[in-house]
């Protein structure tokens, strides 16, 4: 028996009933929009009044270019960052900021105004600059702790001069752990597939409500889709103390030391829970470290009766509390296991 088939035009549709009907009409443009597209867009409009170009300036040497006239400035890079207070307080990158003699901010809407260096830490790669103006429209925080993997992350910024550039991805991984141009390890990192470009430093990587959930920090050059943001709870302490002392407090105790395995034997014998731990090189004259009888040759295994067996881990303990507070320190000497007294310095600038 020959199958029939009969020709719809493009205005029908055939029913469950087997009836052929017309298609709905679409009562307007928005409709055809999907819920991810929609969230783009309410995201994208939230937050981009509030994202600005930072431009970054060096003074001209004249001895070096005398030849030269015109502006006492040279640009000398740009990136971007978010208004964080209405009153002009605005989050960028450590790396968009540093060494500069000027620093020119962009407004979403044109207007451009001289900016103040505020504080910088580079060992999380954040900065608070300030433009002295009010009334500015200033981003939402979300709270790190609700991200999850896989949900919406949108990045804005301004990629090669590109202003208020969106770009769309998800959340890749959480917890990942950066190397920061100072050598600190930077904790708690986001990555994401939200393409990045040079220029988008600074910006706010937002979910779908238009929360900022981290600030765009870096890319694998030579990757696609990895990229990776500095999480917002790391972003509200650091400001949070770059607003109010102009530099973020840490302790230190002065030493210099290398990672290094332990014989299985001695792990045995200490009933060590790792087994690696930081070999004392150097010991810093006056420092916290010498005061409380740190030497070379020690290994240290434990702070604070938390087991230690790298110097990141070290760093991870040396926060702003322990500033001025006795701490246990725990080594290894001469095969012996010995606790000493320490009490950690605030870390100079």
């Amino acid at each position: 028996m020959a199958a029939h088939l009969t020709e719809l035009n493009s205005d029908e549709v055939i029913a469950p009933s087997g009836k052929i009907d017309p298609i709905p009409a679409v009562s307007n443009d928005s409709a055809l929009l999907d819920a991810y597209s929609l969230a783009v867009i309410h995201a994208a409009e939230k937050v981009s009044p509030s994202v600005v170009n930072v431009e970054v300036r060096k003074r001209v040497d004249r001895r070096a270019r005398p030849v030269e006239t015109g502006d006492e400035y040279r640009a000398a890079g740009s990136g971007s960052g978010f208004v964080l207070t209405p009153d002009g307080f605005i989050v960028t990158n450590s790396h968009v900021v540093d060494g500069a003699d000027a620093i020119q901010v962009t407004l979403s809407d044109g207007f451009q105004a001289a900016a103040d260096l505020i504080g910088d830490d580079p060992h999380t790669d954040l900065a608070v600059i300030r433009v002295r103006t009010s009334g500015l429209k200033h981003v939402a925080l979300a709270d790190s702790q609700g991200i999850r993997v896989g949900q919406l992350a949108i990045a804005v910024g301004n990629p090669l001069g590109f202003q208020c550039s969106v770009t769309a991805g998800v959340v890749s991984a959480l917890g990942r752990s950066l190397r920061s141009r100072s050598g600190r390890l930077m904790d708690d990192i986001i990555q994401t597939d939200a393409a990045l470009n040079p220029g988008n430093s600074g910006g706010p990587l937002v979910n779908s409500r238009g929360e900022v959930i981290g600030v765009n920090t870096a890319m694998i050059l030579p990757a696609q889709g990895i990229c990776f943001a500095i999480a917002c709870n790391t972003v509200k302490r650091v400001a949070t103390q770059l607003i109010a002392y102009g530099k973020f407090r840490r302790s230190y105790i002065g030493v210099a030391g290398q990672n290094v395995p332990l014989p299985r034997w001695l792990v045995r014998r200490h009933d060590l829970l790792e087994d690696s731990a930081i070999l004392v090189s150097g010991v810093e004259q006056e420092s916290p470290a010498q005061k409380g009888g740190l030497a070379n040759g020690d290994l240290i295994i434990a702070f604070d009766g938390v087991p230690i067996s790298s110097i990141d881990e070290l760093h991870a303990q040396l926060t702003d509390a322990r500033v001025g507070v006795a701490t246990a320190i725990t080594v290894l000497r001469n095969r012996q296991r010995e606790e000493l007294q320490i009490v950690p310095a605030e870390l100079p600038q």
